[in-house]
């Protein structure tokens, strides 16, 4: 039974055929209407989420199949064991997917589980964001090998992801990350990508998207701490560090980069407001791919390709 919990058991092909996948089903999305006839996916959400959650409920009901959203909350799995409540939910559903606060909890539900799980997003990884990037990168440039990505701001799950699957599809990635998000650390991950000479790392942000294909950023400080009281001094912090990192015009002005940011954003922090519709952002196409790549992830994990 195959997860998608991170790539470190996936090949390159793999990835290839996925991304080809989801591209095919965003041109012809009929021909994939009842794929999932009568399948079932569970959706479990630690975290808050708009993205995760409307393209995984969309892409079911799209393929024939049906979503159940459980609230943590309002489950037993904020007071029961994880691995007792994944064995009797995996005995009902055909799928799940999880989004939680601890890689650790999504690792214990994998291994529990009956049926493939889904990364919905965790503190270490985002597998499922990474694939519809490198969806849209492919739809506006045609291709990704040699290709060079510069992600800009705090290294975490989603840069992890990122250096993870461009290492393995034959593009460049350099990194500018002030600041390392400490649960995100993965010194296996970033050993492997630097033996394949396809990463980087530079603190030289100007330097960096000099030459850069795509240039990507991410939120400083996560949605749910933003406001709060008691991060407050962190959040202040951080935001004085990364300032000079932020992606804007003067930035930008010689470059033909394509812009990305996987969203939700803090508008003037790591990119200014005028970047984010500006000709040369995709960052909303990168959105909305998260349904069509939503859709091959589960045709692959039930074997229905």
């Amino acid at each position: 039974m195959e997860h998608l919990i991170n790539f470190k058991d996936w090949t390159p092909r793999d990835v290839e055929s996925i991304i080809a996948k989801a591209i095919e089903i965003k041109r012809d999305p009929a021909k994939f209407r009842d794929s999932l006839l009568e399948k079932s996916l569970a959706m479990i959400f630690q975290k808050t989420s708009t993205r995760t959650r409307v393209s995984f409920e969309v892409a079911m009901t799209q393929l024939g199949g049906h979503a159940i959203y459980l609230d943590w909350l309002t489950t037993q799995f904020k007071l029961a064991d994880i691995r007792d409540e994944i064995k009797y939910l995996s005995r009902n559903v055909d799928c799940i997917v999880a989004r939680l606060k601890r890689n650790a909890d999504l690792m214990k539900m994998s291994h529990a589980s009956e049926v493939p799980v889904i990364n919905g997003c965790d503190d270490k990884y985002h597998p499922c964001q990474v694939i519809s990037d490198l969806m849209t990168i492919k739809e506006h440039k045609g291709q990704l090998q040699k290709l060079k990505i510069v992600y800009v701001g705090v290294h975490n799950n989603v840069c992890n992801s990122l250096i993870e699957v461009c290492t393995m599809t034959c593009m460049q990635i350099t990194t500018v990350t002030p600041i390392i998000h400490e649960p995100a650390q993965d010194a296996e991950l970033l050993e492997k990508a630097k033996e394949t000479g396809l990463y980087n790392l530079t603190l030289d942000l100007k330097g960096a998207v000099k030459d850069a294909d795509v240039v990507y950023t991410d939120s400083w400080v996560d949605m749910e701490l933003f406001f709060d009281p008691k991060f407050k001094e962190e959040k202040d912090e951080r935001i004085k560090l990364m300032m000079p990192y932020q992606i804007n015009a003067e930035l930008l002005k010689d470059s033909k980069a394509l812009i990305m940011h996987d969203m939700p954003i803090h508008r003037d922090y790591e990119i200014s407001g005028e970047l984010i519709e500006a000709p040369l952002s995709i960052i909303y196409d990168q959105a909305e791919n998260r349904l069509h790549s939503e859709k091959a992830i589960l045709l692959k994990l039930l074997h229905r390709e």
